[in-house]
């Protein structure tokens, strides 16, 4: 058994963030172009004709990633895909949309505690198939799907497979701080580009949700690529056999990943997967 960095090695599964990694960031706002380039496009395709897995691995709810998944033409050789969704709290399989195994907490002090310090902050829990309930809406693009306006109290009432706090009026900075000083106990939290905050049930991850993947495939870690550009992918770029980070990724994004690849904006992704998935008359495999 070859692993990463050795001559012969090349990854069975392929798990990609999908924001920021496979699509490009809409300058100032926190959404992406809904659309895959087709470098990036050709490069997965040509990872599914070896053979090997393509995951999708995101903070996003599970009706935003079957989109993505239909752009990429994942499903294009008629077996039912994999999807880690809500940073690794949902997984499901698609087409057509089944979730397969779910994580779910009761976020209500966690929440109490955030709102505590950051009173005006919105507040977002996933609404299945529909969109998000909000405590207000966000600005627009950052949710997809269809917004309903609920009370706090109501939304963290039952078990939760996340919640989304943000503060337009904050910085990311900001919500590190604040996540570190609270603790949130019983609860493990992302902070996003912004001041975004993604509160899940301790140990879950997408490197859990992707863990879960792979043994239902009978596959090793080792056997894992990983690519991805957001604090919400350390866990997945450490726990994979090579985790690669993109070129506009923050530092501790960078320091947590085995390689730099180049920016979202040049195609990072491709540029990754073509090293160990090379077009025809192409070099490849030489990390």
């Amino acid at each position: 058994m070859t692993s990463p960095g050795q001559p012969g090695w090349r990854p069975r599964l392929v798990a990609l963030d999908i924001d920021g990694t496979l699509l490009r960031w809409v300058a100032g706002l926190g959404m992406s172009h809904e659309e895959v380039t087709p470098a990036v496009h050709d490069a997965v395709q040509r990872v599914l004709d070896s053979g090997a897995h393509v995951v999708l691995s995101s903070g996003r709810a599970p009706h935003n990633m079957t989109v993505v998944a239909d752009m990429l033409d994942l499903h294009g050789h008629g077996e039912r895909i994999w999807i880690v969704a809500a940073n690794g709290a949902v997984v499901l399989r698609y087409p057509p949309a089944e979730v397969v195994h779910e994580v779910t907490f009761d976020a209500a002090p966690a929440v109490a505690a955030v709102l505590e310090k950051h009173p005006e902050a919105l507040v977002a829990v996933e609404e299945r198939g529909v969109g998000y309930r909000v405590s207000a809406p966000f600005p627009d693009g950052e949710l997809g799907g269809e917004s309903i306006v609920a009370a706090v109290e109501e939304m963290v009432a039952e078990p939760v497979s996340r919640v989304i706090i943000r503060d337009p009026k904050a910085t990311a900075e900001d919500f590190v701080k604040l996540a570190s000083g609270l603790g949130l106990h019983g609860t493990d939290y992302v902070v996003g580009w912004t001041a975004w905050l993604d509160l899940a049930p301790v140990g879950v991850s997408k490197a859990s949700g992707l863990e879960y993947v792979a043994q239902q495939l009978g596959i090793d870690r080792a056997d894992v690529l990983s690519i991805g550009d957001g604090r919400n992918d350390i866990e997945m770029l450490q726990w994979s056999g090579r985790g690669v980070a993109m070129g506009q990724s923050v530092d501790e994004v960078k320091e947590a990943a085995d390689d730099v690849t180049a920016s979202v904006d040049d195609d990072g992704a491709a540029v990754e997967l073509g090293r160990w998935f090379p077009a025809a008359g192409s070099g490849g495999m030489d990390a």
